[in-house]
């Protein structure tokens, strides 16, 4: 093997390297986080978890990306830790999906439907195809597709060359000698975690093995230890994952830890023990591409038909290596590991937003009873959410930012730039409700009590508020858009009733019934429930603007009031209909 060969070799291992990693995200990102989201749904049932964790590793190619994922949820608390074990056992057995692939480079025969099947065959096809999609269609869909049979096909690409480059290997004494030591299970082992707890990939390091197994060299004796120390290398890549999280999530990582290296245990014990006393040919012959596809499925379906069983026991010693204590672990609403995944990471910080935003609505309502009653209890509960608010506002700010630079579909995009636009709306809504305590500490000090009339008007007031305040969240929560429309037309209700207020409170004024004092406070109320209709009204023109791919809020709101919108026009009137003084005709 000469300096043009070992080019090759790296050359071919860096085409092979790059290809899976951008078939893998081109998969990921085309599944649409569907795949990903299934996963974050809880279940106590170790099986079905199994095959959860088996479907999604096969469809992304990674076990370590699942892994990853789970070591994520189970820190952001969207998963429970004896809810991850399945889905770590069903990892194991879904990458071998990747093996089977790769071993297609092995088929030999000259018959036309075997050249078919040879990788040199149809993978210049899948590259010409997937570039057309990729370059000449618009659809985020196609050119996705196309990305993944593009990366496909570079795969395939830098498997054949690796291949070809190790092939003078197959006459090199020194070659034969080294895998001839890694028949001692221990040197096999070692050899096999180390090579995948580099490259962090037990897809990739089975790949590279089976190029190496072209050269006729490798046999069942080196390559089955190998196989087994490249399962315990994955976990590497979980177990750095959990640097910094809470110790639920350290315990997942340990859990694909324990699982692979108790699983290797149990296997190669009983193996070379058998061998001892019945010593299997098979273990002088050369290994194939298949050959090492099937080793490396045989072994992971096995030790989870033998482990699953002790799922809870494995969580036991997870406990056992990562005791609990009496001090609260913080709680970490946006896990920066779940940006690997950007569906799901839009979809938490989504369920976060909300959580902020119901924090506003409850601030704010619970504000507008203390003006009626006041209590120190409640007021300290508004400051509380208020405070509460303002950390959401930083981390999803923050969060999102991530997010933002990240390989999103259109549909995450969107909802990312909703939640950008949004945020300081929810955040503000509650920085009026502690605006609000001031008012109601006033009037309970000054012992204010407003005009029969005037609080008849501020009622009604109020009631608007409210509503809108409920209908802006409600439709923010269920991401719907009809019920944004209404919140609008609800608005200039709101402004028109604010507008109406402080005229009678002028003639009021005028005539003697109500003091200049009583108007300043009765101003500082409208000044906070029109803002907060201002911000609600944000709120949902955001949400129709960014689902129409714009974000013109000036000019919608101009084409929407101007007249001529039956439909903006017609909840107007019903809302003025329902939000009218005693005193005003319908």
């Amino acid at each position: 093997m000469d300096f043009f060969n070992l080019f090759s070799l790296f050359g071919g291992l860096a085409l092979f390297l790059f290809g899976m990693d951008i078939m893998g995200k081109a998969l990921e990102k085309q599944a649409g986080g569907k795949l990903q989201k299934i996963l974050s749904k809880l279940t106590d049932n170790p099986f079905k978890g199994f095959m959860l964790g088996l479907a999604v590793t096969a469809v992304i190619q990674s076990s370590s990306a699942t892994t990853v994922m789970v070591v994520g949820f189970v820190n952001s608390g969207i998963m429970q830790l004896h809810q991850a074990v399945g889905i770590i056992m069903g990892s194991n057995v879904g990458t071998t999906v990747t093996s089977w692939i790769l071993s297609l480079s092995g088929i030999e025969g000259n018959s036309f439907w075997v050249k078919l099947f040879k990788p040199t065959s149809f993978s210049p096809i899948l590259a010409f195809i997937g570039i057309v999609l990729y370059m000449f269609c618009r659809s985020e869909k196609k050119k996705g597709s196309g990305t993944i049979l593009l990366g496909f096909a570079v795969l395939m690409t830098g498997m054949t060359a690796m291949s070809s480059a190790v092939a003078p290997l197959s006459d090199a004494p020194w070659f034969r000698d080294l895998f001839v030591q890694f028949t001692n299970p221990i040197l096999g082992v070692l050899a096999g975690a180390v090579l995948t707890a580099v490259i962090q990939s037990s897809s990739a390091s089975v790949g590279i093995l089976q190029a190496l197994s072209s050269t006729g060299v490798i046999t069942y004796g080196s390559a089955i230890p190998i196989i087994m120390g490249q399962n315990i290398g994955t976990c590497v890549t979980a177990l750095i994952s959990s640097v910094g999280a809470n110790k639920n999530a350290r315990r997942a990582a340990m859990i694909h830890l324990y699982f692979n290296i108790i699983g290797v245990l149990v296997f190669l014990s009983i193996f070379y023990t058998a061998n001892t006393f019945i010593h299997f040919p098979i273990l002088e012959e050369n290994v194939s591409t298949f050959g090492i596809a099937i080793v490396h499925t045989l072994f992971n379906v096995l030790a989870t038909l033998v482990m699953l069983p002790f799922s809870r026991l494995l969580e036991k010693l997870a406990y056992l290596t990562i005791p609990q204590d009496d001090a609260p672990e913080q709680f970490q609403m946006l896990d920066p590991r779940l940006l690997a995944t950007p569906a799901v990471a839009a979809d938490r910080a989504s369920v976060t937003t909300a959580d902020m935003a119901e924090l506003a609505r409850a601030s704010f309502l619970g504000a507008i009873a203390l003006t009626h009653r006041w209590n120190e209890e409640g007021a300290e509960r508004v400051r509380r959410q208020e405070n509460e608010t303002d950390k959401y506002e930083d981390a999803i700010g923050t969060y999102l930012v991530k997010l933002s630079t990240c390989n999103l579909t259109l549909k995450d995009s969107h909802l990312v730039n909703t939640l950008l636009h949004t945020i300081s709306d929810f955040e503000r809504i509650s920085d009026h409700a502690t605006n609000l305590l001031g008012t109601a500490r006033e009037i309970e000090e000054k012992n204010i009590v407003f005009s029969a009339q005037a609080q008849s008007e501020l009622i009604v007031l109020e009631d608007a508020v409210q509503e809108i305040i409920n209908r802006t969240v409600d439709c923010f929560e269920n991401n719907d858009l009809v019920a944004a429309s209404r919140v609008e037309p609800l608005e200039q209700v709101i402004d028109d009733l604010v507008r109406k207020i402080k005229s009678r409170h002028i003639a009021r004024l005028q005539t003697g019934s109500c003091t200049i004092e009583y108007g300043f406070v009765l101003d500082d109320l409208l000044t906070n429930y029109e803002r907060v209709a201002d911000h609600c009204s944000n709120i949902a023109v955001a949400m129709i603007q960014v689902a129409d791919d714009s974000f013109e809020t000036h000019e919608y709101l101009t084409s929407v009031k101007s007249g001529g919108n039956e439909n903006f026009d017609q909840m107007f009137r019903e809302f003025r209909g329902k939000f009218r003084f005693p005193d005003e005709s319908l």
